[in-house]
Formats: structure tokens, sequence, C-alpha cells
């Protein structure tokens, strides 16, 4: 089991990033509510993906558990029975989480795609802990943090729930998304922990100080996005559908989340500076740099070409991905070694 282990927690890694993915694209295409009951989609495990599916129709067998939209309402079938020619409300039970009823197959079925692609994902790591027991009598660390993965995912599901049960509260999609930024870490620091021969990297205090702060932003700036995320939400709910209006008045939060990003800029701009001025050996600052640059871009091709397609989703997707280099060179920067003071310590 020992030997499928980390193959096992770097596809857990990708797949959660697949996640992120999947969940920025509901996010773009305002498909979070496409299926309104969880974990099936209108009572089905493969969902319709026509309006018939979901209509009342005489004549017709509807399985337990199927549900229709009727009288603006959704209903769910209180056992497998056949309709006859009218429609009789004693065979169906009105549907109490929240009174969201309709219907929007391409929203459906991108839902329903990151709903495919979480439980891919919990499949693997469950696989990944199940492996980590190769590791029990010489690093039960790893088999502790695998199984808290599993744990966390299952989490993660609950908390899926809670945000579609919701009708997308806001404050539930923000922990939604803080809380896959922490799975990301966990696997991160398995997948660092269980490779062998790591390279030690020079140690600077100032550097390994302003990494930790550079990644506490990155979590802020996260936040503060989903923030800005919910205020364009309520503008489309609104019914202000031409994009070029959705950020003509912003709140304050759009604002304090442009500034903070060039904040994050120019300190990685200088934690890119300590590296290579001192000859560090941390060589994925440039990939910080990198991610930061497109991060920045698409967030200026968002305000001022008026959320060009796929935006949106990069945007999120770019800042995860920078979270978790940012946490890698978190973990590198624990197992340094003292080569003498600097002038920046």
């Amino acid at each position: 089991m020992r030997n499928y282990f980390l193959p096992l927690a770097k596809a857990s890694l990708i797949l959660v990033y697949i996640v992120i993915l999947a969940g920025a694209a509901v996010r773009m295409t305002g498909s979070g509510m496409g299926c309104p009951d969880w974990p099936k989609c209108f009572g089905y495990y493969i969902p319709p993906t026509e309006e018939q599916a979901i209509t009342w129709e005489p004549n017709r067998e509807y399985e337990k558990g199927q549900m229709i939209i009727h009288d603006q309402s959704l209903w769910k079938a209180k056992d497998t029975f056949t309709t006859s020619a009218t429609y009789e409300e004693s065979h169906w039970e009105k549907y109490t989480r929240h009174d969201y009823a309709e219907f929007n197959p391409s929203h459906t079925w991108v839902e329903y795609i990151n709903r495919l692609s979480g439980a891919l994902a919990g499949v693997v790591c469950v696989a990944m802990a199940i492996a980590s027991f190769g590791f029990w009598r010489d690093r039960k660390g790893l088999v502790f943090a695998s199984w808290l993965v599993v744990f966390l995912m299952g989490f993660q599901a609950w908390l899926g729930a809670t945000v579609v049960y919701s009708v997308l509260n806001p404050i539930k999609i923000t922990i939604h998304m803080v809380m896959a930024l922490v799975i990301v870490a966990i696997i991160i620091g398995i997948i660092k922990s269980a490779k062998k021969g790591t390279e030690i990297k020079k140690y600077n205090g100032t550097f390994r100080t302003l990494l930790a702060i550079s990644l506490i932003f990155t979590l802020a700036q996260v936040v503060l996005g989903t923030q800005v995320r919910e205020f364009i939400d309520e503008q489309v709910q609104a019914g202000i559908g031409n994009e070029y209006l959705w950020l003509n008045s912003p709140t304050v939060e759009f604002y304090i989340h442009r500034s903070f990003s060039f904040l994050i800029l120019f300190l990685n701009m200088y934690l890119f500076y300590i590296n290579r001025s001192l000859n560090l050996g941390f060589d994925k600052m440039k990939w910080v740099m990198i991610m930061l640059i497109l991060e920045i871009f698409t967030g200026i091709m968002m305000y001022y070409v008026h959320f060009p397609f796929g935006t949106q989703a990069a945007h999120l997707v770019l800042a995860s991905i920078l979270f978790g280099i940012q946490f890698q060179l978190i973990l590198e920067s624990r197992k340094c070694y003292y080569s003498g003071k600097s002038n920046l310590d």
C-alpha cells in the first residue's frame, strides 16, 4: 500500500483543484441552484435534461423521491405510483427546505458535474487514506492527516448541501471556499511529508516571516473576492443582466479587494528580490509571481473589459493555485539551514 500512497495523494490534490474549478464554473454561470436538492438532483441520480421530466403528466409512473415543479413549487413523490387523469396532491409532499423552484437544464448539468467531480475526489481521498496504513508503524502522522482529509471532504459535502438549502447564502459560500483551501493545504503537507530527499533551503528570518504574512493576505483576498462576487450575484438577481453595469456602483469591499491586490503584489515582489539576491533557493517564487500577474490580469479584464467568458473562473482558480504554491513555500521554509546573518534579518 505504501507504494500507492504518494500517487494517490497527488491525484487527490489534482482532483480537489478540479472541484474548485468546477465550483468556479458553477459561480460563473449562476448554476448554484441547478440541483435544488442534495445529494440527488430533482430526485434523480442522473438529472433530467428536459423540463418535461419534472412536469406533472397524466398516466405516468413516478418513483418515490422524484420531484416535479407544480404551481411554482417543488413537490416530492411520497411513493412509487402511476398518475391518473387529474393531479392528486395526496401522492406528493411539498419540498420545504427552500422555495426555489426553477429548472434550467444547463445550470442543472453544470452543478451536477460539480457534484460528480466532488464525489470522484472523495473516492480518491478515501483510497489515499486506506493506502496511508502502510505508514502506520513509522509515520502515524501521515495516517491521521490522510483520514482528516477524508473527514473534511465529508464536511465539505455537507457544507455544499447547506449552501443549496440556504439558496446560496453568502457566508456559507465563503466558508465552503475557505474549507476547500484548507483541504488543499493539508494534502500538500501530506505530499511534502511523504516525499523523500526534500531539498533544504537557506534560512532567512525576514523572508520566512513575510512569506507567512503573504499567505495570510492571499487567504484574506480570497474572502474579499467572494464578497465582491456576492455583490455581482445580487446585481444579476435584481434583474441587471448587462455585465457592463455590474460594477457600475460597487461596494467598498470591491475597492479594498482591488487595492489589496497591489499590496500583495509588492510584498511578493520583495520576497522574490530577497530570494534572488541572497540565493535562498526557493525556486517556486517565480511561480508565485506568474500566478499573481495572471490573477491581476484577469481582475483587470473583468473590470475594464466587463467579464469576458471564463475570466471569473480563472480568477478564482488562479487564487487557489497561488495559495497552494505559497503554502508549499511555507513548508519548505521550515526545513532551512542557517547560513549566517544578513542585513535583511
